[in-house]
């Protein structure tokens, strides 16, 4: 079955996605404020309409944004979608939000008869672009039938995690937690390494061949060999999605103290003027405070 997909948001993540939809045979929509974006996608096979010209005929909105703000402005702002969306369309939402939101979109959505699946997205740009992202997601059986060709595009696992929104949010902040820290960790022990007169690249060669080993580490660690911090996943990200998490778990009475300790780190990395540096460039606030010299781009 072929959808009428629209993605808003073609940053890495969202231009991935949306690719993933061409490549299945969808008719696919890209939105994004950033129009030398939105002419790429269509030189690849996105449709070249406007939106608002076929907004009756979609069948699935894909929204790929930064946070919870810029959902809420996608679906219910002065330009919102929602309200002029035919009934039964579906709402994929794939930005990290605190659970509350999610169950809030949900219960909005469902005043114009439009189905919403709370549906976070793990996998990195990468993935996306593979169509073999993970997905954690929960909304109403009707919800997760509609979308079902969208997901089957863009998606190697779709964790089904029950049947109201809120759940998937919930497993992404999970998902978040663990993933903040251990590219916090990872930098921490590169750079204690260096400071034991253990370079970097023999750092990742035998660390990520030992227990100590994690999928952020394997991922993260050559780009500070490489000395190269382009962002695939920004440290801006990070005050944002492990304050989501302590927000959480404040509400439910939860002592995250690592949590904490990491957030600090990218809260540092971010007052260096590193927010748009790759999420790895958090070594280098272990690396100023130890006196400690990172390999640079030219040294490979």
């Amino acid at each position: 079955m072929k959808n009428n997909i629209a993605v808003i948001g073609l940053g890495s993540m969202g231009y991935g996605i949306a690719t993933s939809c061409l490549r299945s045979g969808h008719l696919v929509w890209g939105v994004d404020t950033n129009i030398d974006q939105v002419k790429a996608f269509c030189s690849q096979g996105g449709q070249a309409t406007t939106l608002n010209s076929v907004i009756d005929k979609i069948d699935v909105v894909v929204v790929v944004v930064l946070n919870s703000v810029q959902t809420e402005e996608v679906l219910f702002g002065q330009e919102g979608l929602v309200e002029n969306l035919k009934p039964g369309t579906v709402v994929i939402s794939c930005a990290t939000v605190a659970p509350t939101f999610a169950i809030d979109m949900e219960r909005r959505c469902k005043e114009f008869e439009i189905f919403y699946l709370d549906a976070p997205i793990s996998g990195g740009a990468l993935k996306a672009k593979n169509g073999q992202l993970s997905i954690m997601a929960s909304g109403v059986k009707e919800a997760f039938q509609h979308a079902r060709p969208t997901l089957d595009s863009i998606s190697e696992t779709v964790f089904e995690l029950g049947d109201e929104a809120g759940t998937g949010s919930a497993m992404k902040s999970v998902n978040q937690l663990l993933a903040g820290v251990h590219i916090a960790v990872m930098a921490e022990a590169l750079t204690f390494g260096i400071s034991q007169g253990i370079s970097p690249d023999k750092f990742v060669e035998v660390i990520s061949k030992c227990a100590g080993t994690s999928w952020m580490l394997e991922n993260r660690a050559p780009h500070i060999v490489n000395g190269d911090y382009k962002p695939h996943s920004s440290i801006n990200i990070w005050p944002k999605d492990l304050g989501i998490v302590l927000d959480v778990a404040l509400e439910s009475k939860f002592n995250a103290p690592i949590a904490t300790a990491a957030l600090e780190q990218f809260r540092t990395a971010v007052d260096m003027g590193l927010g748009f540096e790759d999420d790895a460039a958090v070594a280098k606030v272990y690396a100023k405070s130890a006196n400690l010299s990172l390999p640079k781009k030219n040294d490979v």
